[in-house]
């Protein structure tokens, strides 16, 4: 890397926009830090993470489809607010999502504005179950961290400073459709999200051969 002038970005110490609060019913773990996912629309993870501007803080919620790294919901705001940023962003992933939620579990961590009654509701609403890890332990949300902390490498830290907090949001909005569309990922044998789907919907819509015996007369 040095004969070729090259650097790797370097990630700075992790911030926490968790609050919780012990006082509102928390769904249980079922995710049990098991992040895979044998088709889309089974298991999405969701976070939050933050950029400071000039302008003030933006806020970035993420939902991430499990099955292929698919940011499939994101939202920018000023506030931490449930009914403002996440429950945007978790709008977003079920518009955007193309089938039937009824076999989804969504996991978060115990941040209040997840459990809040307006978002857990929405989840419910869309026909997902809630799952949330345990509180202070990074792990039980680790693929959502792990998107958040490439998200600040690759972007943020890289075309800083920001100024606005709609500047943010834009240069997130091309990040999103980079990730999905062009970005190689590792842990999917170096394809795209988009990619993966297509496979995976290719495979669905391909047609079954038939069993020797059934079909004939």
């Amino acid at each position: 890397m040095v004969l070729a002038g090259v650097r790797g970005a370097v990630r700075s110490k992790k911030v926490f926009t968790t609050k919780s609060d012990p006082t509102i019913p928390q769904p249980q773990d079922l995710v049990k830090r098991d992040f895979t996912a044998s088709a889309p629309r089974r298991l999405w993870v969701a976070d939050i993470t933050y950029v400071a501007a000039w302008a003030g803080f933006a806020y970035v919620a993420f939902v991430i489809d499990v099955f292929s790294r698919m940011i499939i919901g994101w939202n920018v705001a000023s506030t931490l607010k449930a009914d403002v940023l996440p429950l945007q962003a978790l709008n977003v992933a079920a518009f955007n999502a193309a089938g039937p939620l009824d076999e989804l579990i969504h996991h978060a961590d115990r941040g209040s504005n997840y459990l809040s009654v307006v978002y857990t509701d929405r989840i419910v609403e869309i026909g997902a179950k809630p799952s949330t890890g345990s509180v202070g332990d990074s792990y039980d949300n680790a693929l959502a961290g792990a998107v958040n902390g490439l998200y600040k490498t690759e972007l943020i830290r890289r075309r800083g400073p920001w100024r606005t907090i709609k500047q943010v949001e834009l240069a997130t909005l091309e990040y999103v459709w980079w990730w999905n569309n062009s970005r190689l990922h590792g842990e999917l044998g170096y394809r795209t999200p988009a990619e993966v789907e297509a496979a995976h919907n290719a495979d669905q819509e391909s047609p079954q051969p038939a069993i020797v015996g059934q079909g004939t007369r």
